[in-house]
């Protein structure tokens, strides 16, 4: 979940969001250093009183902000290209899940279990349990097995939805009339939160995602309970 005031991003849940905060912290160091060349030019250019007559006609100052550039955006585009292929990748998931958005809600389907379909309302403010979290908690989270591939099937009955949770790296479109997908894996057990990201209506910010990693054997104890339910 976010914190008051913070300022960079969630811990790390996933492999690809740890690729994610490593390509974002190498992009900004980059961000830094062309700030800090850009501000000390235009300062020294600002305190001198010296003029170059030559400045019309300098051919390796046009090829050095020719080139430079060039080589940036090729060491930005590497790594960027392969954790866009990371994020595509999806090979033979353990488990498959698909979920509908609605105005304004999230249904779940396990699709390799018949019969495990549910809803998941926002918790209302008056049934929180003591360390819930407002706007965050819902009635009936969606387990998954930690260590495991998740394939999640994304789509919506209504109009565009976003199915979202930034510590895992996921954020992919409901669209309807067209089912997307994605992959995950939590490398620990936690609660993680979410909410829908792209604005659907009035109850736009009342739909809230958690996706609750746990261990294999409680996720199969989970998963019969919900059978004989």
């Amino acid at each position: 979940m976010a914190y008051p005031a913070q300022l960079g991003f969630q811990d790390a849940t996933s492999p690809v969001m740890e690729e994610l905060l490593h390509f974002h912290d190498h992009t900004l160091m980059i961000v830094f250093l062309i700030s800090t060349l850009v501000l000390y030019t235009i300062t020294i250019m600002m305190s001198t009183t010296l003029t170059n007559t030559n400045s019309m006609d300098a051919q390796e100052v046009e090829m050095v902000w020719t080139i430079l550039p060039a080589i940036i955006m090729v060491v930005i585009a590497l790594p960027s290209l392969r954790i866009l292929y990371l994020m595509d990748e999806i090979s033979d998931p353990c488990l498959t899940v698909k979920s509908m958005g609605h105005q304004w809600y999230w249904s779940y389907e396990f699709t390799d279990y018949d019969s495990i379909t549910f809803d998941s309302y926002m918790t209302p403010t008056n049934d929180l349990e003591p360390g819930q979290l407002r706007l965050l908690e819902v009635d009936n989270r969606m387990v998954v097995p930690t260590e495991s591939p998740i394939r999640m099937l994304i789509s919506a009955e209504d109009v565009f939805h976003s199915w979202t949770v930034p510590s895992l790296g996921v954020k992919t479109d409901a669209i309807p009339g067209r089912m997307n997908q994605t992959t995950f894996i939590s490398t620990r057990p936690g609660v993680f939160y979410g909410q829908c990201s792209e604005i659907c209506g009035a109850n736009h910010s009342f739909m809230p995602i958690v996706v609750e990693a746990v261990p294999i054997i409680n996720f199969e104890n989970w998963s019969l309970s919900m059978l004989e339910n």
